[in-house]
C-alpha cells in the first residue's frame, strides 16, 4: 500500500483484495490486513505531504508564475485552489483516500495549503481505513474471485486517471498566460 500511494500504477484494487483472500485462507488475520494496508497508505501519504509542505504555497506561486501553462495554474487559480482548500481541505482529504487516482496526489495540496499534521492524519486515517476495509473485505467474501474487484475498480480507476489526462491537455493548449485563464 506504501507503493501504492508512492507510485500509482500498483494499484490497491489488486493488493487489498488479494491480502483479504488470504486472510479468508486462514493464512493472516483480516484486522491485521486492514491495519497494514493502512499504515502503508499512510506511510505513502506522509511522503507526498511532505512534497507538499516542502514546496509551499509561495514557491508553488512562483512556479505557477514561470510555468503556469504546464502547471495549468495560474497564480490567482493557486490562491483561489488554496483558499478552497482551507474550507474543505479536511472532507477533500478525507473522500479524496477513497477515489482511485487521487489517493495518492490529495496528500500534495494538503501540505501545499499547510494543513496541520494532526488533522491529515486523522482524515487520511478515516479515509484509507475505509478504502482498505472494504477491498480487503470485497477479497475476503469473493475468495478466489477476488480477482473480480479489479475488474471492476480498475476500469473506473483508469477512467478518472484519462479524464484528468484529457483536462490537463485541454487546459495546456487553451492556457492564457497573460490572463491565467482559459483561452
Amino acid at each position: 500500500m506504501l507503493l501504492d500511494n508512492v507510485f500509482p500504477p500498483i494499484p490497491s484494487e489488486l493488493v487489498m483484495p488479494l491480502a483479504g483472500f488470504v486472510s479468508a485462507r486462514g493464512q493472516t488475520s483480516f484486522v491485521g490486513v486492514v491495519i497494514s494496508g493502512t499504515a502503508g497508505s499512510l506511510a505513502g501519504a506522509l511522503i507526498w505531504y511532505g512534497v507538499g509542505r516542502r514546496l509551499g504555497h509561495e514557491r508553488l506561486l512562483r512556479f505557477a508564475a514561470r510555468h503556469g501553462r504546464w502547471l495549468t495554474l495560474s497564480p490567482a487559480e493557486v490562491e483561489r485552489a488554496s483558499a478552497w482548500f482551507v474550507r474543505h481541505g479536511g472532507g477533500a482529504v478525507f473522500l479524496g483516500r477513497m477515489i482511485p487516482g487521487v489517493r495518492s496526489l490529495i496528500s500534495v495540496p494538503a501540505g501545499v495549503a499547510g494543513m496541520p499534521l494532526v488533522p491529515f492524519l486523522a482524515y487520511s486515517t478515516m479515509g484509507s481505513a475505509i478504502w482498505t476495509g472494504l477491498l480487503a473485505t470485497a477479497g475476503y467474501r469473493l475468495g478466489a474471485d477476488y480477482r473480480a474487484v479489479a475488474g471492476f475498480i480498475e476500469p473506473i480507476g483508469n477512467g478518472v486517471l484519462i479524464l484528468a489526462l484529457a483536462l490537463y491537455l485541454y487546459r495546456v493548449l487553451t492556457f492564457n498566460r497573460r490572463a491565467g485563464v482559459q483561452g
